[in-house]
């Protein structure tokens, strides 16, 4: 077996945290019965088992503990409302009782070939990955860390936080702040840790009770049967790939979006998905006998809404947004500007309200998943590659749970820092290398 576990740690607040109870807002809701955000963190470091476990280790345990304490709803867990209600909370208790494993292992599979951005098989990737533990009781933990040491070669740091305690944006803001420690304590000198976040529930307002509708929906629809089964036999073999685009070239499909329409939102984010849009509906079976396609993303909500939530909340600020285009338009020689032009009006839409149509979103969310829409995970905002545990810039950094929803695309920015954007895509194997040549062919009609 490639990975094998050495030991398996609980990690505590350090000094110990307050806990408490926290509800669950609008934004956290819709992520109740999901799942993780995993990500892992590759980073050169060309030592043995034993050095790492005995200088890194403890380093990286400690700064959690640190981190930690800070960010204590982490630390517990999601659970039933003990009122009765049918709701739930977040609780953690305090003191040394919440803890979140900490996972250390041994792995000896190719390090160069799974930091690298080449096909790779996505179970192996999930080797690095911490699963959530879970209780009887209807609880569940919020967060898991696994270290996986490449001998002589480098270091994982894989993180899994469940997405009903937080966005990408507060999940980058945990890492980090243990970044930022676990430098402190390896380099020794003065570092800037970010700043503490914010807890306090209270700065979402929810007037219209869109938590508790939401979540009456959700179970309205959990009540009218169990999803299809999946087709019959063993599910197709998953890889993911990375695939880069420069600075350059994003500047030149701006100029092409620009050139065929005026006034259209064209951002960096907007022509990357754009990009790869056109390029995942030519794979086979993705756009056969559709006469729309659909996409989905995420905007984030803290500084749209009034007044603004500081950067620094903790938990979910998200809204979908919805883009639907005539599909034959999306295939032919302009679907860049056709896809382009869609987004961008989703996202200029905002500027008439950001919770605009909010007791909606649920409803069209499900609506949209016979449709198979492509949807997005990750932003290049959020600094993924600044993230330094005293190692340096990581080499790679992969947002493995995109393979959980079929036509989610993952977004970066670029590693080498100089402004491109670094898409993720997790594929059968034969539709990779369909995606992968649309990809490269699709710059031919720039």
């Amino acid at each position: 077996m490639a990975t094998k576990v050495l030991e398996r740690l609980k990690v505590a607040a350090s000094p110990p945290a307050a806990g408490g109870v926290l509800p669950l807002t609008f934004f956290d809701v819709p992520w109740l019965f999901t799942g993780p955000v995993e990500r892992v963190f590759f980073y050169s470091y060309p030592h043995p088992v034993e050095y790492s476990t005995d200088h890194l280790v403890p380093s990286l345990v400690s700064s959690l503990s640190a981190a930690l304490h800070s960010f204590y709803p982490l630390l517990g867990c999601v659970r039933p409302c003990q009122d009765g209600g049918g709701g739930y909370e977040f609780c953690s208790t305090g003191g040394n009782e919440d803890r979140v494993e900490l996972t250390v292992a041994e792995s000896s599979d190719d390090f160069e070939e799974l930091s690298s951005g080449g096909p790779r098989d996505v179970g192996r990737l999930y080797s690095l990955v911490p699963q959530l533990p879970r209780t009887e009781d209807g609880s569940f933990a919020l967060a898991a860390v696994q270290v996986t040491v490449f001998p002589g070669k480098g270091l994982a740091v894989g993180v899994s936080i469940h997405h009903v305690a937080c966005d990408d944006s507060s999940f980058m803001h945990f890492v980090k702040t243990w970044a930022g420690h676990c430098r402190m304590s390896v380099d020794g000198d003065a570092v800037v840790v970010p700043p503490l976040p914010l807890l306090d529930r209270g700065v979402v307002a929810d007037p219209l009770g869109l938590a508790a509708r939401t979540l009456d929906e959700m179970r309205q629809l959990a009540a009218s049967g169990p999803p299809p089964p999946p087709p019959a036999g063993p599910p197709p073999k998953l890889v993911m790939t990375s695939f880069s685009l420069s600075r350059d070239r994003i500047d030149k499909l701006k100029q092409r979006v620009t050139a065929s329409s005026n006034g259209v939102h064209c951002s960096a984010f907007t022509v990357a998905c754009a990009y790869a849009w056109t390029c995942l509906v030519r794979v086979d079976g993705s756009s056969a006998g559709k006469e729309r396609a659909h996409l989905l993303f995420s905007v984030e909500c803290r500084r749209r809404l009034a007044p603004p939530v500081p950067q620094e909340y903790l938990g979910n600020c998200l809204r979908p947004c919805f883009v639907e285009v005539d599909m034959g338009d999306l295939l032919g020689p302009d679907g860049v500007v056709t896809a382009a032009k869609g987004i961008g009006a989703a996202i200029k839409g905002l500027d008439d309200g950001v919770l605009d149509g909010a007791d909606g979103w649920f409803h069209k969310i499900m609506s949209m998943v016979p449709h198979r829409p492509m949807s997005v995970g990750g932003s290049p905002r959020y600094g993924v590659y600044d993230t330094d545990f005293g190692l340096g810039r990581p080499r790679k950094v992969e947002l493995v749970s995109i393979d959980k929803t079929p036509g989610t695309v993952s977004m970066a920015e670029g590693s080498d820092g100089q402004g491109g954007i670094e898409i993720g895509v997790a594929l059968p194997e034969a539709e990779m290398a369909q995606f992968t040549s649309f990809f490269s062919d699709g710059w031919k009609q720039l």
